[in-house]
């Protein structure tokens, strides 16, 4: 049987992480790539999350790839069609675009005994790879919340990563459930669109200020043509994020200078004593997601805006009812709920070696080693997987050393003429270990989110810095793998 020296990947999701993937391993002489996307396009995140006022919070300097630096955004934070249409650019520049296959929803993938990976869509096409990558990400899942009556609402409603551009909402009543980070962007862009805005807290937020105006022509001048101006302005925010994370880190010592820098911006925009009382968080700063806003304090407190703080018991045909049986007449109701961010690429099923499913291994929940490998799948690998979250830098930053550090696996493999490499049991147990034990006495544990399982297990969040996890991931050790052997072949030695 010959040797494999090009291995067969196939990419899940055409977001930033399986760009980034399939880039270094096209870069690396990996030819044989194939994206399967289910959208209509590529883009991920960007491509749905098209709602009114959707940007990123992350410095565009530092929210873009290392390889594929820009001097001409338009602003600090770059709305949402200016970071698609770089991700258009980027993936036509280096080539991957012409790999994408879109409307495509992966509905398995399975290891079988001949060694390698067959991947199969709802629609019933097969992919068979050497290797496959699951760049699905942690937020693409629309969550919608349990509320009795849901289905029997007669008015519109949508989720705000599925907005629906068709739907005029001037002079209608409407009501915005969560507050969260989306909701956060869209609800002061149709404030002043709607007749009347009823915005449903459960809990509150800590704010930090931005204004995200665009860059007057000096500025932008200025970053255009001055050399070193650029590499100065992404190096200071990746170390701003870095002290976010140290804040986080560390929440009776440095991190109350956060938590006094928020609120003190906070009480400034909150005017309102009643607003400011029902918006004010309960919780260590830093434990749920801190968010970046100018707006939305302002925006609650507009005549046409009610802040409600009681939780929803129920929908009837035109209404939301209250636990305290207020009920509320409303003409759409837009969720702004977030994601199912711990079913990570689930629906998906996915069967390893032996037939074990990724269902069963992560019946205590997700975890994986350095958040890409799981013992037993083999030449399996994750893109932002479990514990590779950050509440302090750019999501970026970690997907290209995990991009790298994907592609060393599979030159390990290439080069032993293996059929696959598959991280040791003991490996993930010791690092898992390490990873949870790091997340004592730092802010992430002292509430619940979106971060953590119902039994309090954190699984998406890294708990250092983003030096840290590139450090980690800058060299492949192979002796925290198993090489598994062609078939009719002899153990292929680490």
């Amino acid at each position: 049987m010959p040797d494999r020296r090009d291995p067969k990947v196939v990419i899940v999701g055409a977001g930033l992480g399986g760009l980034a993937a399939a880039i270094e391993l096209g870069k690396h002489g990996f030819t044989d790539v194939t994206i399967l996307e289910r959208a209509s396009g590529l883009g991920g995140t960007w491509f749905h999350n098209a709602y009114p006022g959707s940007a990123c919070d992350v410095a565009s300097q530092l929210y873009s790839y290392s390889f594929a630096q820009r001097r001409d955004w338009a602003r600090l934070c770059s709305p949402q069609d200016e970071i698609l249409r770089y991700l258009h650019e980027v993936a036509h520049d280096h080539g991957v675009d012409r790999l994408v296959v879109p409307n495509t929803v992966v509905s398995s993938c399975r290891w079988d005994d001949s060694r390698r990976w067959t991947v199969a869509s709802d629609d019933g096409r097969t992919w068979d790879a050497d290797a496959v990558v699951l760049a699905t990400g942690q937020l693409h899942q629309p969550a919608y919340p349990s509320i009795e009556g849901r289905d029997e609402f007669e008015g519109h409603s949508f989720h705000s990563a599925e907005w629906d551009h068709g739907y005029d909402l001037c002079g209608k009543r409407v009501a915005v459930v969560g507050t969260g980070a989306s909701a956060v962007q869209f609800v002061p862009e149709i404030a002043p669109q709607v007749e009347r805005l009823l915005v449903f807290q459960r809990t509150g937020n800590w704010f930090l200020p931005r204004k995200n105006r665009p860059y007057p022509a000096l500025v932008r001048a200025v970053i255009r043509y001055v050399p070193g101006v650029q590499t100065f302005r992404r190096g200071f925010f990746y170390r701003y994020g870095e002290l976010l994370t140290l804040m986080i880190r560390h929440p009776r010592t440095v991190g109350r200078l956060g938590q006094a820098r928020s609120a003190l911006f906070m009480r400034w925009q909150l005017r309102d004593r009643e607003v400011r009382r029902k918006v004010w968080p309960d919780y260590t700063f830093g434990c749920k997601r801190v968010l970046f806003s100018s707006y939305f304090l302002r925006a609650l407190q507009r005549p046409n805006v009610e802040l409600v703080t009681d939780a929803i018991t129920r929908l009837k045909p035109h209404s939301i009812v209250t636990a305290e049986g207020a009920e509320h007449e409303v003409d759409c109701v837009i969720y702004g709920t977030g994601f199912r961010t711990n079913d990570f690429m689930f629906p998906m099923e996915i069967t390893g070696a032996e037939g074990r499913t990724l269902r069963e291994a992560w019946s205590d929940g997700a975890r994986a080693y350095l958040g890409i490998s799981i013992p037993g799948f083999p030449s399996l690998f994750l893109m932002y997987g479990p514990n590779t979250n950050t509440s302090g830098g750019s999501l970026i930053v970690y997907e290209e050393a995990q991009a790298a550090y994907i592609r060393q696996a599979l030159e390990h493999v290439r080069d032993r003429a293996a059929a696959a490499i598959d991280v040791r049991p003991e490996v993930e147990e010791t690092t898992d270990r390490q990873v949870q034990a790091r997340f004592a006495g730092t802010a992430w544990t002292g509430c619940d989110s979106w971060y953590r399982t119902e039994t309090g297990r954190i699984v998406a969040n890294w708990p250092g810095y983003m030096r840290e996890y590139e450090k980690r991931l800058r060299v492949l050790d192979p002796s925290d793998f198993d090489f598994v052997q062609l078939p009719d072949r002899s153990p292929v030695a680490a």
